[in-house]
């Protein structure tokens, strides 16, 4: 197969309906919220081009996204206005229809010959489109580009660990680890009055929308692809060389920060892994990483894609619930309360620390939400209300929050995706992290006084 091509696997009919003769090709565009290196756009573009139509987008901006707040808005909206500018310079026209993503599709998808959609993975993701693609009335194709190999070509089942599902992922990975072609447009859609909102006032439209304010935007991470694409570049000529050594240094950053971009489709992943893969890097370096970028990640895709409790404590392995039941009942002190959680009033100053990182800057270092996790499980009534207050907190401040990554990594403190331990209080045998092993591996202080400089 071509590098130029679209593979098969990634496309997939979500209903029966016939193409018909419309205006254009419509590109719902949801998850992928970029212009470059989208397989689903190019998708809609070639098929423009052989029916000799135009491509028209849309994208539905539903105020009542599960979880979402003023923070994730933000930091989408400002993404898109950058999306919409990129794709009108295409001839392509993007409209934001103020209305639930499926609602907006089907408005807009009466004048459409066929209509084109990325991959969501959560359930309210896959309803959208099942319901879209039955009120469309016409073909209604659904194409993959949020991850490398598509999650049904890896897997048809959810995979229990990284080690199963890693030789499944490289078997087909020389195949998916290749350019996407950017297709010309033959004919634009600049003229077509779709309407929708004006995005080249952000906070206007913010103000406008009745959504959840009680978390602000954060400063220090600009949005959009652009801005990804700098920090991609940036940590592959300052960082990418020490990442297998320091990546698990929380007072170092060693880290690429692409989770947030990847989380709202600002920036491809296949885009990221082969510019890391051709990266002036040492191979140990490169091969680190995209371990992270594909493996781990993909593995969170297929969690959610098969697991319908993925964000119940019923999600967790037989031995990870059955362990914690056991010590149910073990004295826990301190107990804390959401409330104190919320605003970092433990006695753990590490934990604290790690709080204030995500609540003031949308991220923690991946070492240190282990260790969090782990001690919202000490520290609360029983494992189930930790479970429920872990993935609020997780999901109300991360910018990368209520996706796979964040469903994934909330359970994998409780035991999912790991391996039964040695057996201690409260935890059972789930693995357990503490503020003397932190202190063993790491120079803390140094990462006190990184928190204290990002929250100033």
């Amino acid at each position: 197969m071509s590098s130029e091509s679209i593979q098969d696997e990634r496309v997939r009919a979500l209903n029966d309906a016939p193409q018909r003769r419309g205006r254009y090709v419509l590109y719902w565009m949801q998850a992928a919220q970029r212009e470059a290196y989208n397989h689903a756009l190019e998708y809609a573009v070639g098929e423009a081009n052989r029916l000799r139509q135009p491509v028209a987008a849309v994208f539905g901006l539903t105020p009542d996204y599960p979880e979402a707040n003023e923070r994730h808005y933000a930091f989408m909206l400002e993404g898109l206005a950058e999306t919409r500018a990129a794709l009108a310079d295409r001839g392509i026209q993007l409209a934001v229809l103020v209305d639930s993503p499926e609602r907006a599709a089907a408005a807009l998808a009466g004048d459409a010959s066929l209509l084109v959609v990325d991959v969501g993975y959560t359930r309210h993701q896959v309803a959208w489109r099942a319901r879209a693609a039955e009120a469309a009335g016409c073909r209604t194709v659904q194409v993959e580009t949020d991850v490398v190999v598509p999650v049904e070509t890896v897997s048809d089942k959810p995979e229990y660990a990284a080690a199963t599902i890693r030789a499944k992922i490289h078997r087909h990975l020389k195949r998916f680890l290749v350019p996407l072609r950017r297709r010309p447009v033959r004919r634009d859609s600049l003229g077509l009055r779709l309407g929708g909102t004006d995005l080249s006032d952000v906070g206007a439209v913010l103000a406008r929308l009745p959504i959840d304010r009680k978390v602000g935007r954060v400063t220090g991470c600009p949005a959009g692809t652009a801005a990804a694409e700098r920090r991609l570049d940036d940590f592959i000529g300052e960082k990418l060389a020490d990442y297998p050594d320091a990546r698990a240094r929380p007072e170092l950053d060693v880290q690429s920060h692409m989770s947030p971009y990847l989380h709202f489709g600002q920036i491809s992943p296949l885009r990221i892994a082969l510019k890391v893969r051709a990266a002036r890097a040492p191979r140990k370096a490169r091969e680190a990483y995209l371990e992270q970028l594909i493996v781990r990640r993909e593995l969170s895709a297929n969690f959610v894609y098969y697991e319908d409790r993925y964000d119940e404590f019923a999600c967790l392995p037989d031995w990870a619930r059955n362990t914690l039941a056991v010590h149910r009942k073990d004295r826990r002190d301190p107990l804390y309360a959401l409330d104190d959680l919320e605003g970092a009033a433990t006695h753990d100053r590490y934990w604290n620390a790690a709080q204030r990182e995500m609540t003031e800057t949308g991220s923690m270092h991946n070492t240190m939400r282990m260790y969090w996790g782990k001690k919202i499980l000490q520290w609360c009534l029983s494992p189930q209300v930790a479970f429920r207050v872990a993935l609020e907190l997780n999901n109300r401040y991360e910018l990368d929050g209520r996706g796979p990554n964040a469903f994934a990594g909330v359970a994998w403190c409780f035991g999912k995706h790991d391996r039964p331990w040695p057996e201690r209080d409260i935890f059972g045998k789930v693995r357990y992290m503490n503020a003397a092993g932190l202190e063993r591996k790491y120079d803390m202080g140094a990462y006190l006084r990184r928190v204290d400089a990002l929250t100033e």
